[in-house]
């Protein structure tokens, strides 16, 4: 919510993936408060996927995720796309602030994510990937290796399971080895999230290294004003 509020770049927000509407209603909220241009959401509300969660025998988070903003009182404040994140992208010419990636958690599917919206991210905007620490190979595999691993982004860091990077197209350089470490310890997750995406299960002491492996990534929570700090004006 505050890379939404604080990106010091002009744009929108496009959120890639909703499913029932709690990260949707943060951020719309954020774009309320501070005045910012509708938070564009879009997903296709189908089951199933490879890497959705569990709708509890229901065919579609659809219902879900449109009470949610009514409740939240925020249907104003979202632009709903009720479609896979290609269909958007094919048409799509918007700066964008912040985009948050949460939609299929494969490496393919979170790849074609970035790389479909990627050139919209104006300079000084966020890119955010949700769950790279989770048990997903696509987030962690993306966040190192596009985002960590590019001088296209500077100042980069994970909150709880959200990896975020600030969009500055060839004048990241300066922030190189902050990245660069950071993609040494979080790069040595890939292996174990690949076992897990590929149904093997982590146990005994590849249960054990990848907890410790994991708990080396700096990811606590971070105050606002710090997190502003960090940030880059272009």
């Amino acid at each position: 919510m505050v890379a939404a509020a604080c990106a010091p770049a002009d744009g929108v927000i496009l959120e890639i993936g909703s499913f029932k509407g709690k990260s949707t209603v943060g951020l719309a909220t954020v774009a309320a408060r501070y005045g910012l241009r509708p938070v564009v959401a879009v997903d296709p509300h189908t089951a199933p996927s490879v890497t959705d969660p569990n709708l509890g025998g229901k065919a579609s988070s659809w219902d879900d995720f449109q009470a949610a903003l009514r409740t939240a009182g925020v249907v104003a404040a979202v632009e709903v796309h009720r479609a896979f994140s290609h269909d958007l992208a094919s048409g799509w010419s918007r700066p964008i602030r912040l985009l948050w990636i949460d939609g299929e958690h494969t490496y393919a599917g979170a790849k074609a994510d970035l790389d479909q919206f990627r050139g919209h991210v104006a300079a000084g905007g966020i890119v955010a990937l949700h769950d790279v620490l989770n048990t997903f190979a696509g987030p962690i595999r993306v966040f190192v290796e596009e985002l960590l691993g590019s001088d296209d982004f500077g100042p980069a860091g994970v909150v709880g399971s959200i990896g975020w990077a600030q969009y500055l197209p060839g004048a990241g350089a300066v922030h190189r080895a902050g990245r660069q470490r950071l993609a040494r310890r979080a790069g040595r997750l890939i292996p174990f999230m690949a076992r897990l995406e590929h149904g093997k299960d982590l146990r005994g002491w590849t249960k054990l290294r990848y907890k410790l492996w994991r708990s080396l990534v700096p990811h606590g929570s971070i105050e606002p004003t710090e997190w502003v700090r960090a940030l880059d004006r272009p």
